[in-house]
């Protein structure tokens, strides 16, 4: 049995022997939604968001570095979700849908997020706002497809960074974060 093999079957036998034992959950968590994590090998949940670490990264069709590179990625800090895993590799998708592994070396796990790219091009703009309200004061006007620091997001708005303007975003808004995922980088 491959060293892989055995490490997902011990823990799978722990998982299973966690939830066998585990005390009945209450009334009160029982009404909560239920929430379902995968782990992948890592031990890290899937799908996940990451940012590129450097400004030059090579995404490849396989994952090792025998395979023929699909896409250059050429921004630090571009956010990415993070799919599937194998070794040291993961398989990620970008803002636009494409797909490719790219070595974990490469990767971070401080948050950023991409301003509403599915409107770039369209003339929007999205209101960086002092408060985390929508009749809040105006700090920044930011362009859809701009990146920033996620400093942290409470499932609704993100406080967000972009060149030294701190401020709130609706989640909504952002290509970063999971809807209603709270997040403290």
């Amino acid at each position: 049995m491959s060293g892989f093999a055995s490490l997902r079957l011990a823990f799978s036998a722990a998982v299973l022997g966690a939830m066998l034992c585990a005390p009945q959950a209450s009334a009160q968590s029982a009404a909560a939604p239920a929430q379902t994590v995968t782990l992948g090998p890592s031990g890290l949940p899937l799908p996940r968001f990451v940012s590129l670490k450097p400004a030059r990264v090579n995404s490849r069709v396989g994952p090792g570095a025998n395979y023929s590179v699909n896409w250059m990625y050429m921004k630090a800090g571009l956010p990415m979700e993070v799919i599937q895993e194998f070794d040291t590799w993961r398989r990620v998708r970008d803002a636009d849908g494409s797909e490719g592994w790219i070595n974990q070396s490469l990767l971070s796990g401080r948050r950023t997020a991409i301003v509403a790219p599915w409107q770039r091009g369209k003339g929007g703009r999205i209101n960086l706002l002092d408060d985390p309200n929508k009749d809040a004061n105006v700090v920044a006007i930011i362009e859809p497809g701009v990146i920033g620091s996620i400093k942290k997001c409470d499932g609704q708005w993100c406080e967000m960074t972009f060149d030294g303007h701190t401020g709130w975003m609706a989640q909504s808004q952002v290509w970063g974060a999971y809807p209603g995922e709270k997040v403290k980088n």
